[in-house]
């Protein structure tokens, strides 16, 4: 077991133990390639690392040994290729197996790594490209991502080399698969200029703001001890056993259940390489391969309630949890109802790791968030900057970060020296997300600063309409956003999916609109009802909520 190399405990008595006492000691060198996935194929050469599967009858298992020698194969391939430490490689693989190979050797060769995700367009690869400094790119055999990358080269001159990975010819780019097969897989950890330190840069997020171009969050090589919290003590994974997060690599919930923490615990991850989300094909995955632990967005699950879930076998989920979005509770107890175990909600940023979560200590309430990871000093500040009383809504913010810095939290972004003064210069980092704290220390999700809504003087937070709404068998899913109105200021607009049997008319509408008037205060009534027949998500799960404020600012400008 590995964990009791960085945790003087691991376990704890209470909430209040874990708060108090859960330290991470973490080696001033320490490397996840060379301090978990090689540590694991030494101590348990036989060690299973990841099982992954598609749709079309594929599965491949990896052990921490198979996973340690490919990568030593990436990490000479790479350094024939002249890249060195600092330099940086995206990889845009959705949810291929060769991700966390690559991902592993450009940790051993000190190459910063930037994932990248299916729907970047030839203007956002460029400007990727260009804004890091992107000296290659190792892709998914996918025609779209192909078309967008090579419509990008020409403007991004930088780029040296592209790779395709599933053993894929094509003009232009490197095979992959075939080109590290060249390569020996021993591969000697640096002591020299090339050695890594746990502040070194290790991995950028590309993040999309409210305004400019997207920001690109900086992690260091301590990040991934910042998971255990986010995987042993919230999605609970066990040893040996089989976790499955549902994500795709570009995304920073890739980093939070799919490699660093779960690997860190010893727990085998579980990969389903999906051509497209259907409920009941991940139903059957979970049946088929005994899933222990599992996580997705509450928008899969709200899919999943669609099917028939008591039709499967789902006992050999030990535990659920949720993230991404905050989960409404209707679909907390119809989960209940029909596997006997709570959802525990988690909720975070790409910026750092799980902030707060159901930890074991206590129950997990539907509507919640859950309490404080006990890694960062979190506290709720109101528009005068004054720390909340309990059941006043302020916006969440990370405090004495100058003090000692947490291990997990990003340390910047990268090449923007006033946008990193101005995220955490002052100290502190205001996470712009708003919420509220009850007596018994549950914080509750208001929405992003950004989608509060500002009605004839009320501030009415997105969620809680939404959770109303979704509560009428109508309605399978609902965005709230706020619409320009010349009078109130903003009023609330829904955009429903409906449920099979249901069409959209004027009574349904009005149907609707009374249905919230009761279930929660009637001034958050949504004064304006528009049916859809999706929402446009990520491809994580997420709804686009920016794509929906911005659709509205031009539906409404000229009326």
């Amino acid at each position: 077991m590995l964990l009791d190399r960085f945790l003087p405990r691991i376990d704890f008595d209470s909430y209040e133990d874990f708060m108090k006492n859960y330290k991470v000691e973490a080696p001033e060198d320490f490397n996840f390639a060379y301090d978990i996935v090689d540590a694991w194929a030494k101590e348990e050469p036989e060690k299973r690392a990841l099982l992954w599967c598609n749709d079309h009858g594929e599965e491949k298992t990896l052990t921490f040994t198979d996973v340690s020698k490919m990568s030593n194969q990436v990490a000479n391939m790479f350094r024939a290729k002249g890249l060195k430490k600092g330099d940086v490689v995206m990889l845009i693989l959705r949810r291929r197996w060769e991700y966390w190979i690559s991902a592993i050797g450009l940790m051993k060769l000190g190459v910063i790594l930037v994932p990248g995700t299916l729907q970047l367009t030839k203007k956002d690869i460029a400007y990727r490209a260009n804004a890091a400094n992107i000296k290659a790119f190792v892709c998914v055999d996918d025609e779209y991502v192909i078309e967008q990358m090579e419509l990008a080269r020409p403007e991004a001159p930088c780029i040296e080399e592209v790779y395709l990975v599933d053993n894929k010819d094509r003009e232009g780019w490197v095979n992959f698969n075939q080109e590290i097969a060249k390569y020996p897989d021993t591969f000697e950890r640096p002591t020299d200029d090339q050695k890594t330190v746990g502040t070194d840069l290790m991995q950028i997020y590309f993040t999309s703001g409210t305004t400019g171009m997207p920001k690109m969050v900086c992690h260091n090589y301590l990040h991934p001890l910042g998971h255990i919290v986010t995987a042993k003590y919230w999605q609970r994974v066990q040893e040996n056993k089989l976790h499955l997060t549902v994500s795709d690599s570009g995304w920073a919930k890739f980093g939070w259940g799919k490699i660093y923490g779960q690997w860190v615990c010893g727990a085998t991850i579980f990969c389903y390489d999906m051509d497209k989300f259907y409920g009941k094909n991940l139903l059957e995955k979970i049946e088929q391969y005994k899933i222990t632990t599992f996580c997705a967005p509450p928008t899969m699950y709200r899919f999943m309630l669609q099917e028939k879930v008591e039709d499967y076998d789902l006992s050999s989920v030990e535990h659920w949890s949720t993230a991404g979005e905050a989960l409404n509770p209707e679909v907390f107890n119809r989960w209940e109802e029909l596997t006997g175990h709570k959802i525990a909600s988690g909720f975070g940023q790409t910026e750092g790791t799980v902030l707060i979560a159901n930890f074991p200590w206590f129950e997990s309430k539907p509507g919640t968030l859950g309490k404080p990871s006990p890694i960062y000093d979190l506290r709720i500040f109101n528009n005068e900057g004054k720390e909340c009383e309990n059941g006043e809504e302020g916006e969440i913010v990370i405090c004495n970060i100058d003090k000692e810095a947490p291990i997990g939290l990003f340390v910047g972004y990268y090449k923007d020296k006033e946008l990193t003064e101005e995220a955490i210069g002052t100290g502190s980092y205001n996470l712009k997300d708003v919420v509220w704290r009850d007596n018994d220390g549950y914080y509750w999700f208001v929405g992003r600063h950004d989608d509060v809504i500002k009605c004839s003087g009320y501030r009415i937070g997105p969620f809680e309409v939404e959770s109303a709404m979704i509560e009428h068998p109508a309605v399978i899913e609902c965005a709230i956003t706020a619409a320009p109105d010349p009078v109130r200021g903003q009023v609330v607009k829904a955009r429903v999916v409906l449920a099979e049997g249901y069409t959209p008319s004027e009574e349904l509408t009005k149907e609707l609109q009374n249905h919230v008037k009761h279930a929660t205060a009637p001034y958050k009534y949504p004064r304006i009802v528009e049916y859809v027949k999706e929402l446009p998500k990520t491809l994580g799960g997420k709804i686009k909520r920016k794509e929906l404020r911005e659709e509205d600012e031009r539906m409404y400008a000229n009326k």
